[in-house]
């Protein structure tokens, strides 16, 4: 195997890279470009890692409460609700599919009073939600099968002090239509259960009861709602789509959770591939100054260069010495940049937790972000990509100033100084 670089370039590569104190200037430039190829692969690891994973995050909650599509009629009513959710759960790869009852409430309690949004499902099919599975934190979701019974979020809970034994009442815009015109119905809820699915919106807007209990506020009779389905990757939600419209028939349709959360996921990615751009010109500015320090090193080196070649030293042996000195600031950096960026990508809601308590701001509020910690989440595809290009501007920031170096004439390198 031939060795692409010699033994004598790595060791005069070595000695350019070693400061001396006349050469401290150009070794500051040198720490200069280190930083900022570590700072640069660092910042973007931990950006884009956060962006992962407040994505993955939001997405997997929303997706754990509202599943991946749902099923409604044209009409006012399914021919047969409980035949189509059969039909629909023998589809491949779906999951769960469950009958529905959802729809806008008025929730009042003492002196409070605001919008929510009741999600009836039968209880079975409440425990097999995932956002709901596991995180009650008071009462229990079993209870819901008591009839007038309900479930709210924590924040809700919180702001307005409800507490598990307590009467809420809900009105409902669907009431009962008198010679009068429509009056709201009103019914009473013992509250039996307080969730915490992680996302602000929801804990402080959703609210859980029983199918019997939703269709009976609501007045649904049997056939009427929808019917929600959760299949095994929501990703894979546009191949699946067509078998689900078939197996729905042609008097419903289907809604997926890309087009109900289209502004918000694709608002999401847009973020992420700005914030991916804009970080990268930290890499660029870094690449220019290991330019920048490599020219004046080649200048400075000019006696250096001329001795090499008259002891019959190539031009590619000196293309490749100056070659070695940029790289390697430039690999030594990336590989740096990529421990600091991973480290602190899984510690960043610790990181965060200590600002908080150093400062006193309210980073990353869940009012404002949604959810109520730090996301993060790292992908070997984004850690990859950002090494990639990194080297690369490393590697290339390197080609002038080596090309420089060996084309310069050893006779007139000599005159000159």
């Amino acid at each position: 195997m031939i060795k692409v670089f010699s033994s004598l370039e790595w060791h005069i590569a070595g000695r350019y890279l070693r400061a001396k104190r006349r050469d401290s200037f150009i070794s500051i430039i040198a720490g200069i470009s280190f930083l900022g190829i570590m700072l640069g692969v660092a910042t973007l690891i931990v950006v884009m890692a956060v962006m992962t994973g407040f994505r993955g995050d939001l997405l997997d909650r929303i997706l754990g409460v509202n599943g991946h599509a749902t099923i409604r009629p044209f009409e006012t009513r399914f021919v047969d609700r409980d035949a189509l959710a059969q039909r629909l759960q023998e589809v491949d790869g779906v999951v769960l599919a469950t009958p529905l009852v959802d729809g806008q409430a008025m929730l009042s309690a003492g002196d409070a009073a605001r919008g929510v949004l009741l999600r009836g499902l039968p209880i079975e099919k409440l425990r097999q939600l995932p956002s709901l599975d596991g995180n009650i934190i008071e009462g229990a979701l079993a209870d819901l099968a008591k009839p007038k019974t309900i479930a709210v979020g924590a924040r809700l809970a919180e702001r307005y002090g409800f507490k598990v034994g307590q009467k809420i009442s809900l009105i409902s815009p669907r009431g009962t239509v008198t010679p009068f015109g429509t009056a709201p119905r009103q019914r009473q809820f013992t509250l039996v259960a307080v969730f915490r699915v992680g996302l602000s919106e929801y804990d402080l807007n959703f609210t859980f009861s029983s199918i019997e209990t939703a269709s009976g506020f609501f007045g649904f009779g049997p056939h009427q709602g929808a019917v929600d389905v959760i299949i095994d990757d929501p990703d894979l939600i546009d191949m699946r789509a067509p078998q689900l419209r078939a197996a729905a028939g042609a008097g419903n349709y289907l809604t997926d959770w890309k087009q109900s959360n289209r502004t918000l996921a694709g608002a999401l990615e847009v973020e992420r591939n700005v914030m991916f751009i804009i970080l990268t010109m930290i890499l660029l500015v870094a690449a220019l100054n290991i330019i920048s320090g490599l020219v004046m090193l080649v200048r400075d080196k000019g006696r250096d260069i001329a001795v090499l070649r008259s002891m019959g030293g190539s031009r590619g042996m000196i293309l490749r010495v100056f070659f070695i000195t940029g790289a390697s600031i430039g690999v030594i950096g990336t590989l740096a940049g990529l421990v600091t960026g991973v480290l602190i990508s899984n510690y960043v809601e610790e990181i965060r937790q200590f600002l908080i308590w150093t400062t006193g701001a309210n980073l990353f509020p869940a009012e404002i972000y949604f959810l109520e910690r730090m996301p993060s989440r790292i992908l070997l595809k984004d850690v990859v990509q950002i090494a990639l290009m990194a080297l690369t501007l490393s590697f290339l920031s390197t080609l002038y100033p080596a090309w420089r170096a060996a084309s310069q004439d050893p006779v007139e390198l000599l005159r000159n100084e």
